[in-house]
């Protein structure tokens, strides 16, 4: 069955329709209300020509704007229409990161086998595991964005550069992997101008709008945010809170999000705000040098190629999360794309990070939206299941820095390279065959 791609787009419409049906009809106060926000926003615009960026600061980039307008076409007032079209266009738009994925390149050896669908199998269930966060924020936008951008990325780098420009313009975290898409390109200019220009476009646009001064609000519009619940960071205040009485967890009325509230929780937050950017940068460090450390196998070799983009991917959308001050729930969507692609290129030694990650996303729903009213209210059971959570999100930061280290050892010293049972087939890729000729295209109500 997992061969079919029947099946496959089955369990696509399985997964999706449910999503739909808990977000749209079921629960959509406990799960979908980003998207009422974005439908307010819409009647805004269309009712009384206030539209976020131009007409004032914005917690969003401007290309924001342009998925919520499209799921104005389902209607702005109240009721259930602007969220179905929203879930709607949206399903349209993972299918074509499926499809993405089930054209990846095939196996060295393996030239006239069929293209494997285990990327593809574990994008749904990973869609499925993280439940309604998947579908009901705006970060849903970019993930097919960025599975194109990384399926496409050795082959075409100007067009993965191009792509996950969008989609950092809507959600800014797809442009931090421009930094390991960098790293694997022969002339830099493939990356810098293809960025440079949809920059550009999206700018211009905005100021012919008349709205250039608000473009690059949503780089300060959320410095004033406190430590949330759910960041990684505030995991000791989250535990301590479950005896201390000193240590609570209280709504932020003005942005609507849970944060700690107890000594040092404010510093802790500050902490993070700084140790963000440094991490960061000690990551783009690290991958630099794990760039000099494969040398001329960089060119020579495909597959190390591969694993540099995807591993270096993963680490920095893993970062983005771990050193977070927010950590809302729909982040965890950022580092599915790097693990999807990386089983549909059948890359070896990608078994235990899928797990991992797929465990993250399941621990995730678990705490949002079932349980958060339990995490909220001192339940120590689903706290426990967050705790669990955030230590997995730092093992993850672990695994892949051992696993770079590994990819980029000297031949001489590294191990054979073998699947991790996977596909249960050679995991080598054919010189100059990653490509694909996937398609271009593919909360807390205060969004986050």
């Amino acid at each position: 069955m997992l061969r079919s791609p029947l099946a496959l787009w089955a369990a696509f419409a399985l997964v999706h329709g449910w999503l739909i049906v808990v977000g749209v009809f079921w629960l959509p106060t406990d799960t979908f209300w980003d998207i009422d926000l974005y439908r307010w926003w819409m009647w805004q615009g269309l009712h009384d020509g206030v539209w976020p960026v131009l007409s004032g600061p914005w917690v969003y980039p401007a290309g924001a704007v342009v998925p919520m307008f499209a799921a104005a076409l389902g209607g702005t007032g109240y009721g259930a229409g602007y969220s179905l079209a929203w879930s709607l266009w949206l399903t349209v738009f993972d299918a074509l990161g499926v499809l993405a994925l089930t054209h990846a390149p095939r196996v060295a050896g393996h030239r006239h086998a069929a293209r494997t669908l285990v990327g593809a199998w574990w994008w749904v269930a990973f869609t499925a595991l993280l439940g309604p966060v998947a579908m009901g924020r705006l970060d849903a936008v970019v993930a097919p964005l960025v599975v194109g951008a990384l399926v496409l990325a050795l082959r075409h780098p100007r067009v993965a550069s191009a792509l996950l420009t969008a989609g950092a313009w809507v959600k800014v975290a797809p442009g931090a992997l421009l930094l390991p898409l960098w790293l694997v390109v022969r002339r830099t200019r493939d990356v810098v101008v293809p960025a440079v220009l949809v920059s550009a476009g999206v700018v211009l646009a905005v100021a012919l709008g008349g709205g250039l001064a608000h473009v690059l609000s949503f780089l300060t519009e959320q410095d004033q945010r406190g430590l949330q619940i759910e960041a990684v960071g505030a995991t000791p205040w989250v535990v301590a809170s479950l005896w201390r009485p000193d240590i609570e967890l209280l709504l932020n009325e003005q942005l609507i999000t849970w944060e700690v509230s107890g000594p040092g929780a404010q510093a802790a937050a500050d902490v993070l705000g700084a140790l963000f950017y440094l991490g960061l940068a000690a990551a783009a460090a690290f991958l630099w040098w794990c760039r000099t450390r494969l040398g001329a196998r960089l060119w020579s070799d495909e597959t190390a190629r591969a694993q540099l983009l995807l591993r270096g991917a993963l680490l920095v959308a893993t970062l983005l999360i771990v050193l977070n001050k927010v950590g809302s729930p729909q982040y965890v969507g950022w580092i599915a794309p790097p693990v999807a692609v990386a089983l549909a290129l059948r890359l070896p030694g990608w078994g235990r990070t899928a797990a991992l990650v797929a465990g993250i996303a399941a621990a995730t729903q678990v705490v949002f939206p079932w349980g958060y009213a339990q995490i909220t209210g001192g339940g120590a059971g689903v706290t426990l299941v967050l705790v669990a959570r955030n230590v997995a999100l730092v093992a993850l930061v672990v695994l892949v820095v051992r696993g770079l280290l590994r990819d980029t050892s000297p031949p001489d010293d590294a191990a054979p390279a073998t699947s991790e049972l996977v596909t249960g087939e050679p995991a080598a890729l054919e010189p100059g065959a990653v490509a694909a000729h996937a398609p271009e295209r593919a909360g807390d109500p205060q969004p986050s």
